[in-house]
């Protein structure tokens, strides 16, 4: 079983040195689904993402409080991680006191701070006026530290099924460094930092609405995050606000939202100015890479 898991998992072994290429599905009579570089009858190409979606509209938003002739502008943080946010004003009419650029700060976890307080140019008629706003989770100003991550499982030996620069997925700012991991589900996911649990996703099954499946978000100390991603349904066994150590248990592992196969995606990220980007690492043990059957090389 773990043998036919580590053949499939290394028809998406990509690294710096293979170039991007077409993968075909295709599904025999039998109902056996089988990959390739090369295309068959009714095969269908294989399109493979390992993005990453966040749902924080709910935790990160605008609380405007109106009073007669006057809005309040707040933005609340409901997270347990500072935000960096930008907001600015279109469409001004009747309004005075809005601020002529963008207002850019980091908000601490768990905070509401008022930002502008707009007042009518002419008493007694409304206020029209489109706030824009964004944000991302982090401190820019934070310096990540060295650190070399112990493996996040429990068992094995597993084996890497995509590495950083990986051409079927690992291209975006958010995944480039990030390592995926061979495993069947089920296999016990431990932190490989400590740090406090920011953000979890539990609920989906299979394929899933969000590319990443179920995950877990943590922040560490030094304001970098480790993700681990793909986590079986049901499995995460962390709460948001929790504290956790190197080593606590967090999920099982899955294949849930976008996923290859069952494996762990595990990037560490950190905002480098109105943006997470991932950020290279290293395990403290060698983690060996699949063949990559795709390419015919066993």
């Amino acid at each position: 079983m773990l043998a036919r898991l580590l053949f499939f998992c290394g028809l998406f072994l990509a690294s710096t040195s293979v170039v991007a290429m077409t993968i075909y599905k295709s599904k025999d009579a039998n109902g056996v689904v089988s990959y390739s570089d090369r295309p068959t009858k009714g095969a269908q190409v294989f399109v493979f993402r390992d993005r990453m979606v966040e749902h924080l509209e709910r935790q990160v938003y605008l609380d405007i409080k109106k009073q007669k002739g006057m809005d309040s502008v707040y933005v609340r943080n409901d997270l347990y991680a500072p935000v960096e946010i930008e907001l600015s004003f279109a469409g001004l009419k009747n309004v005075s006191g809005a601020p002529s650029r963008p207002i850019r700060r980091v908000m601490p976890a768990r905070s509401s701070i008022r930002l502008a307080l707009l007042t009518a140019t002419q008493a007694g008629r409304p206020l029209a006026y489109t706030p824009r706003f964004q944000y991302s989770l982090g401190d820019p100003s934070d310096a990540a530290m060295a650190y070399r991550y112990p493996l996040p499982w429990r068992g094995g030996p597993f084996r890497l099924s995509q590495g950083a620069n990986g051409q079927y997925s690992h291209f975006g700012a958010k995944s480039r460094y990030a390592m995926d991991i061979a495993m069947p589900e089920g296999t016990p996911i431990i932190a490989a930092r400590g740090g406090v649990v920011v953000k979890t996703e539990n609920n989906q099954t299979g394929r899933g609405t969000d590319p990443s499946g179920n995950f877990v978000r943590v922040l560490h100390d030094d304001g970098t995050m480790g993700v681990y991603l793909h986590l079986k349904q049901g499995s995460v066994s962390v709460r948001e606000g929790q504290r956790v150590g190197v080593g606590s248990g967090l999920a099982l592992s899955g294949n849930t939202g976008n996923s290859s196969g069952p494996h762990l995606h595990f990037v560490v990220q950190r905002n480098t100015g109105m943006g997470l980007v991932s950020i290279p690492y290293q395990f403290n043990q060698p983690v060996g890479a699949l063949p990559n059957f795709a390419l015919g090389k066993q």
